[in-house]
């Protein structure tokens, strides 16, 4: 896709996430990378109403150089982005099972959501760390989202919600809604003698969509 392109499609996947309950409010943000630096959504907007030509541009050094004013949580979406090379968007909300999920996993835990379906597996991956919590706007949080970013697609916030990467910005918001899902999963059986994935069973996804 061309800037122009990445434009719209952020509009389009806000739209669906903010329509799904997914964010609420101005909460959650997107960014995507370009070859000459950053598309985010800008602070204080409603991912259910971006307009294309307002979506904040970033330099390769994350300055802000047009568009309306970026997420005031630029520092996560560059943790993740900076961290992962291969990463070529970040989408954060405040998607409701997930947040549970994240007040519920003491902070350090790796695998607050149990390995309940394939797409979790193939879309999160193995490892999901639970980050100390950090007032919103919080710079102090990029450097345990770079760390832990290092080895893992995704991090919960603890309190505040998850932060997820994606190869693109499809893969992005569709391992977002993944996590979603399967926080609602985990939450629904909690108590319940669930089957959970082996670990060969894992390994095998690993391998075969990793």
């Amino acid at each position: 896709m061309n800037e122009d392109e990445l434009r719209e499609a952020i509009c389009a996947h806000g739209r669906l996430l903010f329509g799904r309950g997914f964010s609420v409010g101005s909460a959650g943000n997107i960014s995507v990378r370009l070859p000459d630096g950053y598309l985010i959504t800008p602070t204080n907007s409603c991912l259910g109403r971006l307009e294309p030509g307002r979506i904040s541009k970033l330099d390769p050094d994350f300055r802000h150089v047009s568009g309306d004013k970026p997420s005031k949580e630029v520092f996560m979406h560059r943790a993740f982005l900076t961290a992962r090379p291969e990463t070529g968007a970040v989408v954060h909300l405040h998607s409701t099972h997930a947040t549970a999920i994240s007040c519920l996993a003491a902070p350090g835990e790796t695998a607050p959501v149990p390995p309940l379906t394939p797409y979790f597996v193939m879309r999160i991956g193995r490892a999901l760390p639970v980050l100390p919590y950090y007032r919103p706007g919080d710079a102090g949080m990029e450097a345990a989202i770079a760390e832990a970013a290092r080895d893992c697609r995704a991090v919960l916030l603890a309190n505040h919600g998850p932060v997820v990467s994606g190869k693109s910005l499809d893969d992005a918001v569709y391992a977002a809604e993944e996590l979603e899902e399967a926080a609602r999963l985990a939450l629904m059986l909690r108590g319940q003698p669930a089957r959970q994935l082996s670990p060969a069973q894992i390994e095998d996804l690993l391998q075969t969509f990793g």
